[in-house]
C-alpha cells in the first residue's frame, strides 16, 4: 500500500547513497558554434533554417552559446552540487561528413568538457547520439539506410577510443522512436520527411546502430567500470472507453516494445509485425540483427514526461489528434492512424502535457516487473513554464512542485522494490527546444539569450539543496 501524500507532494523522503542526482542536455540545444572548428551541417541546422519548421524560425546557429562557455557553465554544475552531467556529443563535430578521419577540434573540445567534470567531482554520461545526424548522411539515406548503423558505429568507436579512458557512462541513443517516428513519419522533427516505411526501417536501423555501437565500445573503451545504456522515451498510456484495451495495446506495441522488444527479448512483437504488415514485410530485419541489438547494458535509461489517452476512433465522432507532439499534419504511428489521442486533464506544463508523478511510479514498477534484472536510470524528467523574472532572481513555483511530486514518485518507486539507480533532471539550461524554437524553457538555470547571462531559478537552489541532503527538502526549504 502507498504511504504519504496522495498528491505525491512529499518532504523529507531521503535517497539512498549511490543514488545519482544530475542533470542533462543535448549538444544541438546548447552549443552554437554550428561553423566553427571545421564542424559540418546536421539535419537539425537544415531542418531549422527551413522555413515553417521551428516556432519563430529559431535554430541552434547561438543557442545557448556553450561550446565558448564551457568552463563557466561547469562552474555553475558545481556550484549546484550536480553527481552527474548527461550530455550528447554532436557527430558532425566529430566527423563533419559522418564518415573519416575525426576532427580533433571537435574531440578536444568533448575532451576539455570531460575533463572538466572530472575536475569537479562530477560523472560524465555521455550520450553518443540526441538526433544531430550528419547532413551527408541524410543525403546518403538517412535512418532507413542500413549503411548509417555501419557509419554510427564507425562515430562510436573513434569517440570512445577518444574519451573512453575517462567516461564512465556511455548511452548510445537517446529516443530512437523520436528520431524514427518524428524525424521520419510525422515531420515534426529534423529530417521533416514522411514515410512510414522510412520510419519504421529507421527505427530498425537505429536499433541496429545501438547494437553494433555498443560492439565497438566495448572493444576501444580503455575504462574497466564504464557502463553501457540506451536511453528511451516511454508512452505511458490510458484508456477512457471499452476500445482503449486495443489501442493501448497498438500505440504500446509501436511506442515501446517497437524498442524493449529487440533490446531486451531479442525479437519484435509478434502483433506490432500484424498491426504493420499492410506497410511493409520487414524484410530489412536481416539475419543475425536482432543478436546484434540484444546486447547486455547495465541499466535502462528512461525518459518521462506525461501520460497519453487513447481510444479507437470510430469513424463516426470528430477525431481527435493530441498526442503531445507540435502537430504538422502528418502521423507518427504508421499502422495505428484509427488511434484517437484525447485531450489530457490538467495541471498542464508549458508545453501542454499534464502533470502525472502516479504515472511515473507505475512505469518504473512495471518495467522492473517486466525485467527484474535490469537497473534503471530517470535520464530526463522535467518541466517547462513561463517563469518569473524579477530582482536578479527567477521564481518558477511551479518547477519546483513538477520536481517535488516526480522526486516523491520515484522514491515510491524505490520503496515498492524498483532497482532505482538515478534520476538526472531536464534540464540544466534553459535551451533550443527543437521545433519549439526557444519558446520553452526547461532549465534550472535560466539563459538570456541576447546576452547569455545565465541566473539559477529558484529550482536549481531547491535541487541543490536536495543533492546536498540526500532528501527531498521540506515545503518551501
Amino acid at each position: 500500500m502507498l504511504t504519504g501524500s496522495p498528491d505525491y507532494r512529499d518532504s523529507g523522503l531521503e535517497f539512498p547513497a549511490g543514488f545519482l542526482l544530475g542533470s542533462a542536455t543535448a549538444a544541438y540545444q546548447i552549443e552554437g558554434a554550428v561553423q566553427e572548428d571545421g564542424r559540418g551541417p546536421s539535419i537539425w541546422d537544415t531542418f531549422s533554417h527551413t522555413p515553417g519548421r521551428t516556432l519563430g524560425g529559431d535554430t541552434g546557429d547561438v543557442a545557448d552559446d556553450h561550446y565558448h562557455r564551457v568552463n563557466a557553465d561547469l562552474d555553475l554544475m558545481q556550484k549546484l552540487g550536480l553527481e552527474a552531467y548527461r550530455f550528447s556529443i554532436a557527430w558532425p563535430r566529430i566527423q563533419p561528413n559522418g564518415t573519416g578521419k575525426p576532427l580533433e577540434a571537435g574531440l578536444g573540445f568533448y575532451s576539455r568538457l570531460v575533463d572538466g567534470l572530472l575536475e569537479r567531482g562530477i560523472k560524465p554520461i555521455a550520450t553518443l547520439y540526441h538526433w544531430d545526424l550528419p547532413q551527408a548522411l541524410e543525403d546518403a539515406g538517412g535512418w532507413p539506410a542500413r549503411d548509417t548503423a555501419l557509419r554510427f558505429a564507425e562515430y562510436a568507436s573513434v569517440v570512445g577510443e577518444a574519451l573512453g579512458d575517462r567516461v564512465d557512462v556511455w548511452t548510445t541513443m537517446n529516443e530512437p522512436w523520436c528520431s524514427a517516428f518524428l524525424g521520419y513519419g510525422s515531420g515534426g522533427h529534423a529530417p521533416g520527411r514522411t514515410n512510414d516505411l522510412s520510419a519504421l526501417r529507421a527505427a530498425h536501423h537505429l536499433m541496429l546502430g545501438h547494437g553494433l555501437a555498443l560492439q565497438e565500445l566495448r572493444h576501444v573503451v580503455a575504462k574497466p567500470d564504464a557502463q553501457y545504456s540506451i536511453t528511451l522515451n516511454f508512452h505511458a498510456l490510458r484508456g477512457d472507453d471499452s476500445s482503449s484495451p486495443e489501442a493501448i495495446r497498438r500505440i504500446d506495441a509501436l511506442g515501446n516494445r517497437l524498442f524493449t522488444g529487440p533490446l531486451l527479448h531479442g525479437e519484435y512483437p509478434v502483433d506490432l509485425l500484424e498491426d504493420t504488415s499492410a506497410i511493409t514485410d520487414w524484410m530489412f530485419v536481416y539475419p543475425g540483427d536482432l543478436d546484434t541489438i540484444r546486447q547486455p547494458i547495465d541499466f535502462l535509461g528512461v525518459n518521462f514526461y506525461s501520460t497519453a489517452t487513447v481510444r479507437m476512433w470510430d469513424g463516426r465522432s470528430p477525431r481527435a489528434s493530441n498526442d503531445g507532439h507540435r502537430a504538422v499534419g502528418a502521423s507518427p504511428w504508421p499502422g495505428s492512424r484509427d488511434v484517437e489521442f484525447l485531450e489530457q486533464p490538467g495541471p498542464l506544463t508549458a508545453m501542454g502535457w499534464n502533470i502525472a508523478p502516479d504515472a511515473l511510479e507505475e512505469l518504473l514498477v512495471s518495467l522492473s516487473t517486466e525485467f527484474p534484472s535490469l537497473p534503471l536510470v530517470i535520464t530526463e524528467n522535467g518541466a517547462a513554464f513561463d517563469d518569473v523574472e524579477a530582482d536578479g532572481a527567477v521564481h518558477d513555483d511551479r518547477r519546483i512542485d513538477y520536481l517535488r511530486r516526480h522526486f516523491t514518485a520515484a522514491h515510491r518507486a524505490i520503496a515498492r522494490g524498483v532497482d532505482l539507480r538515478g534520476y538526472l533532471v531536464w534540464s540544466l539550461l534553459d535551451n533550443f527546444e527543437w521545433s519549439y524554437g526557444f519558446s520553452k524553457r526547461f532549465g534550472l538555470v535560466r539563459v538570456n539569450y541576447e546576452t547569455q547571462e545565465r541566473i539559477i531559478k529558484d529550482s536549481g537552489h531547491w535541487f541543490a539543496r536536495l543533492i546536498e541532503a540526500r532528501r527531498i527538502p521540506e515545503g518551501r526549504e
